[in-house]
């Protein structure tokens, strides 16, 4: 079990680049500083790596890779946002800024492409990179927020897969990382800055 100050991982979807909520969601994650671990997706940077292999033909391991910038493209739009948000790519540096109340903002790169545990393939978006983080920095929980409707309750992991909610290889990274996971909605962004700075559960589970 997580230890109660252990950080808890907040994965931004990157839907959310051009929405009119992304500074409700900035404000609300940075007013838990020292608690909270952001991990960009890949939004329309990660689109553009689709269809760029569509029409250049490169292999899923250059597209994994390609896309792990993405990410760090979207996280580096999210720092101009506020001071706070600090780029991180290692556990080092996480730790750091959790220290001095600031908000780690991962950078994916250079930690999972250099872990073999990590599969190099579209079955592996930013909701199991997420995942994997979670268990690799022993995050106390992992919350996921999509720009699509919260379910009416504990949602299976399987069926969100299925619905394309989240990767297909998320089950198998949440299971490994030992984490408890849950899900938010576009408009959940003082719900859920509340229940981190109380230490409460927030959205609704993932199983």
């Amino acid at each position: 079990m997580a230890p109660a100050t252990a950080p808890v991982v907040v994965k931004l979807g990157g839907s959310f680049a051009f929405s009119a909520m992304l500074t409700d969601w900035i404000r609300a994650l940075t007013s838990c500083a020292g608690r909270v671990v952001i991990v960009p997706g890949g939004g329309p940077f990660a689109d553009t790596v689709r269809t760029a292999q569509r029409r250049m033909g490169f292999d899923d391991r250059a597209a994994h890779f390609m896309s792990l910038l993405a990410m760090e493209q979207y996280g580096h739009a999210l720092i101009c946002c506020d001071d706070l948000l600090q780029p991180a790519d290692s556990v080092e540096r996480i730790e750091r800024h959790l220290a001095a109340q600031r908000v780690p903002v991962w950078m994916p790169a250079r930690m999972a492409a250099a872990a073999a545990e990590v599969e190099p393939s579209w079955r592996v978006t930013s909701d199991s990179l997420a995942a994997w983080l979670s268990g690799t920095i022993g995050a106390g929980r992992l919350i996921l927020v999509k720009h699509v409707g919260a379910p009416s309750g504990p949602a299976q992991c399987q069926d969100l897969v299925a619905m394309g909610v989240i990767d297909e290889a998320f089950p198998q990274y949440l299971r490994k990382a030992a984490v408890s996971a849950s899900l938010v909605g576009p408009a959940d962004h003082a719900i859920l800055a509340a229940a981190i700075r109380c230490g409460t559960p927030a959205g609704f589970p993932i199983k």
